[in-house]
């Protein structure tokens, strides 16, 4: 699965260099990542890159040069890097993902969620490239948990409104999709805000005051490792059977509300949590959330496709370099 092409490399030698040009392996299986720069998609793009795919990723602000800079509300833009790269595969990681945030500016986030998402579809669909749209578990509204694929959403948030919409319109403009729902991430973050469960890491460590924490809503936190594993594993059985598309949902199996994470979390650092509270009330501010928008995963899993890490291990992993202080480190990681 990999072929040749040629490459131009500087050679070193004593008193001289020069431009040769050499033979190097590309792997012969494409795919495009968006949102490449963000937690999902960094993971993603590692993924499918270290398995034999010739792997590229674009973002927008933070995309160089590391990955290519495209704005996915510029069609053009995204018509020439497909068409030029042709992948097979497009993993599309970009969106706005904070409901406060969509509900505060609700145009913007349609564009990107809804608008650039459709036209990404019609794209591929040029190229008969495989997409998978990320999309979440707040489509559902939390009543009737566990959901299936086949369960009709009900989203209480502008958020989880968007992401519907946003799938309605890849499965329209193209039929060779697969829409994967996943609830809350965590993973390596860069800083701890990049996620709703690191960003806690924080409270838990200065234990000389008391946090409240959300003690409603129970939420199962899912490592981006684990999506990006089963988004290679799903493209993967899709270049063997054309009839993998259609709606998918991967999740943590772990239930915790984030009072019970951040004690886990404090748990895995051997860090104190009596200053922890558990806030039962239904939570006033913000956008709505459903209370257990659980998610049946046994069509991937019938599928022989997946991977969970379990909570302790995954937090402990993304969490460390944060750790304020060192003598922790010590006890947890020697």
């Amino acid at each position: 699965m990999v072929g040749r092409e040629k490459e131009l490399r500087i050679r070193f030698a004593p008193g001289r260099c020069e431009l040769v040009e050499e033979d190097v392996e590309v792997p012969s299986r494409r795919v495009l990542i968006t949102g490449a720069t963000g937690l999902l998609g960094r993971a993603v793009f590692k993924e499918f890159n270290e398995n034999s795919w010739n792997t590229v990723g674009c973002g927008y602000r933070r995309a160089q040069p590391r990955f290519e800079h495209v704005n996915l509300l510029d069609s053009i833009a995204v018509h020439d890097i497909i068409h030029d790269f042709q992948p097979h595969v497009i993993v599309h990681c970009a969106a706005e993902r904070r409901p406060d945030v969509v509900e505060g500016q609700p145009d913007a986030a349609s564009q990107l969620n809804v608008a650039a998402s459709a036209n990404l579809a019609k794209e591929a669909a040029g190229v008969r490239a495989f997409l998978i749209y990320i999309s979440t578990d707040y489509v559902f509204d939390g009543t009737s948990p566990p959901y299936k694929e086949t369960d009709v959403p009900n989203p209480l948030n502008l958020y989880g409104k968007t992401k519907l919409e946003g799938e309605k319109a890849v499965l329209e403009n193209n039929e060779d999709t697969a829409v994967l729902r996943i609830p809350v991430l965590y993973g390596e973050v860069e800083r701890l805000e990049e996620s709703a469960v690191t960003v806690m890491f924080d409270k838990v460590q200065f234990s000389n005051k008391s946090a409240n924490m959300d003690h409603w809503q129970q939420r199962f936190p899912t490592n981006v490792k684990d999506v990006a594993a089963v988004c290679r594993q799903l493209a993967e059985k899709r270049m063997l059977d054309p009839s993998i598309k259609g709606t998918f949902h991967w999740s943590g199996n772990e239930q915790m509300t984030k009072y019970e994470m951040a004690c886990a979390i404090a748990d895995a650092f051997n860090l104190p949590s009596s200053h922890l509270r558990p806030i039962t009330d239904s939570p006033v501010v913000g956008a709505l959330r459903p209370k257990n928008a659980q998610l049946d995963c046994s069509k991937l899993e019938m599928l022989g496709i997946g991977q969970r890490t379990p909570f302790r291990a995954g937090i402990r992993e993304s969490l460390w370099p944060f750790l304020v202080d060192k003598r922790w480190r010590q006890t947890v990681f020697h």
